[in-house]
């Protein structure tokens, strides 16, 4: 008898299953679901990956990690006669959160001077991903990978100690 009720159950369950509507094509995965909808679509989309040649002297270079969770980013400006940034690229090693806030922080300083990039903050590029607390590190990486690359900038402008003294 319970052999009996077991394969009436198994085909009412066949039929339920035959009879759902089947998912969309394209579900979301789980971790995609726990992302805001801005940072999936920077992860899925990531904007100006890749390089610039990082011996020109008017490319900036940041490498930034965070030992916590192992994420790594790099990120490089380049900077025209006029001070102003006219293209950014990005390499990250890292979580969703950590490749949107790369891929959004290359889209913000391009078009920026040099003193304006410094102006970006870890905390607009949370609030524009709606990162939460536990991601706040990602945009906090962005900004010091921003500021890395700057620095590395501007060091390559000043003259080297050869050249100034025989000016």
């Amino acid at each position: 008898m319970a052999a009996a009720g077991a394969g009436h159950l198994r085909r009412a369950a066949s039929a339920l299953l035959l009879r759902s509507p089947r998912p969309p094509a394209r579900e979301l995965s789980a971790p995609a679901r726990l992302y805001h909808k801005k940072v999936v679509d920077h992860y899925e989309n990531p904007r100006n990956v890749g390089s610039l040649d990082k011996t020109s002297k008017n490319v900036g270079t940041g490498l930034v990690g965070a030992p916590a969770c192992g994420d790594v980013m790099k990120l490089q400006i380049q900077v025209d006669e006029k001070g102003k940034i006219v293209d950014a690229r990005f390499k990250t090693f890292g979580c969703g959160s950590a490749i949107a806030s790369s891929s959004l922080a290359t889209e913000w300083v391009k078009g920026k001077t040099v003193e304006e990039a410094l102006t970006i903050k870890n905390t607009d590029i949370a609030k524009e991903l709606c990162l939460p607390p536990v991601k706040l590190h990602c945009s906090m990486l962005a900004e010091d990978a921003i500021k890395a690359a700057l620095a590395d900038y501007k060091l390559k402008q000043e003259p080297k100690k050869g050249e100034a003294e025989k000016k």
